[in-house]
């Protein structure tokens, strides 16, 4: 038996930040928590949703408390200022810290044996639905909006846990492309190579399978049509196609892994964010074409897909082990064009130990298609040395 797990309802395209006025009467949300990190909020890009509030006379109190890796004291900040807000929905305005944070506040409040935060690591066993999420992502990389993933930093033990939730998942998306123009250069390139990630792991998963193969591969090409066009446009500031493209091609990429999780660069991203604070997208970027290599002859013919996904030509008459080759090498050559760093500088030979164990441990590693020692996750870490 397969489950597939999707937002009730999603918006798609310019202007889509209209509807969540008349979401919120259709669902008798009266007050929205809205979480936005403080750079949004000090460029006015969380305006461009509370102005519709404030327009439609709907109430709403503005937390912007959030960290790019949120923290445990984060969440439980959070969850002390949404209950004393009396609001009864949380609008999540960012990218993936303010839709994990905003996750964790509403599975908290609604599942208040769970304050402690640690407790949701993994697959917690909580009853409730959360409050009810509408998110507004303003990168396209994440797919937060669409998930029941969710990742928090454990600033005390150095490590990031990831929470697998079925009830953490916001019950409306809004993927307007115009809450995305203000991405800067590097975060559009490394959210779009963490969708990319997204995309790849999840098709070479352990648990994948056709449904989610089909959003898989045509994120994938969509990724590889669009990115560096979007990269253009942010360095431009210009509007275009790329930025509306990679919208529903980190949506897409969400919509299968979120169902059938990842892998082994998604473990080591985690790690190099909780112990350099590596962005988490350049993390899975540098990652994903080592982890490629190591899990090439356990992946089947799936490599010659994802080169043909990515605009590799005459896959079909090339040996497998090229096929494998040029899809790498793809993966590779998109991260250059956008400047995602091939090295690490701070990675240190001393933290080797830590990070393959951490790595080791990580809730995304049991999905990975080949299985890796801590031995072998060490060596993987000084190939980005």
């Amino acid at each position: 038996m397969q489950r597939i797990m999707l937002n009730e309802t999603s918006y798609h395209g310019s202007g889509a930040i209209e509807a969540i006025a008349d979401e919120m009467r259709a669902r008798g949300l009266k007050r929205a928590f809205v979480a936005s990190d403080p750079d949004l909020v000090r460029f006015g890009v969380t305006a461009k949703v509370t102005d519709i509030l404030d327009r439609e006379h709907i109430c709403y109190e503005l937390f912007e408390d959030i960290k790019p890796n949120p923290t445990i004291e984060n969440v439980q900040h959070g969850v002390q200022a949404y209950n004393a807000s009396g609001a009864n929905c949380i609008i999540a305005i960012g990218g993936g810290s303010s839709m994990d944070t905003a996750k964790a506040i509403g599975i908290i409040a609604s599942n208040p044996e769970f304050s402690d935060v640690r407790s949701l690591e993994g697959v917690a066993p909580t009853k409730n639905p959360c409050a009810p999420i509408i998110a507004v992502p303003t990168t396209a990389g994440t797919a937060a909006e669409v998930t029941i993933n969710y990742v928090i930093t454990d600033v005390e033990r150095k490590r990031k846990f990831v929470c697998v939730d079925p009830h953490d998942i916001p019950v409306v998306a809004v993927i307007d492309p115009d809450m995305m123009t203000s991405m800067p250069v590097g975060l559009t390139a490394a959210t779009g190579m963490d969708a990319l990630t997204h995309a790849i792991e999840g098709y070479t998963t352990r648990a994948a399978w056709a449904m989610t193969d089909m959003f898989h591969i045509e994120a994938i090409r969509l990724i590889s049509k669009h990115l560096r066009d979007a990269v253009a446009e942010a360095k431009s500031k210009q509007p275009g196609s790329g930025r509306e493209g990679m919208a529903l091609a980190q949506y897409i990429a969400g919509m299968g892994f979120s169902n059938v999780g990842l892998g082994l660069a998604h473990s080591m991203a985690h790690t190099l964010g909780a112990v350099y604070d590596t962005p988490h997208g350049v993390a899975c970027a540098m990652a994903l074409p080592i982890v490629m290599e190591f899990n090439a002859s356990c992946t089947g013919e799936r490599y010659r897909e994802i080169a043909r996904a990515m605009g590799v030509a005459d896959v079909d008459g090339m040996p497998l082990d090229e096929c494998r080759a040029q899809a790498i090498a793809a993966v590779k050559k998109l991260g250059q064009d956008v400047g995602i760093p091939a090295e690490l500088e701070a990675l240190s030979e001393s933290d080797l130990d830590f990070l393959a164990e951490s790595a080791h441990a990580d809730a995304c590693a049991p999905g990975n298609p080949r299985e890796a020692s801590v031995e072998e996750l060490k060596d993987l870490f000084r190939k980005l040395m």
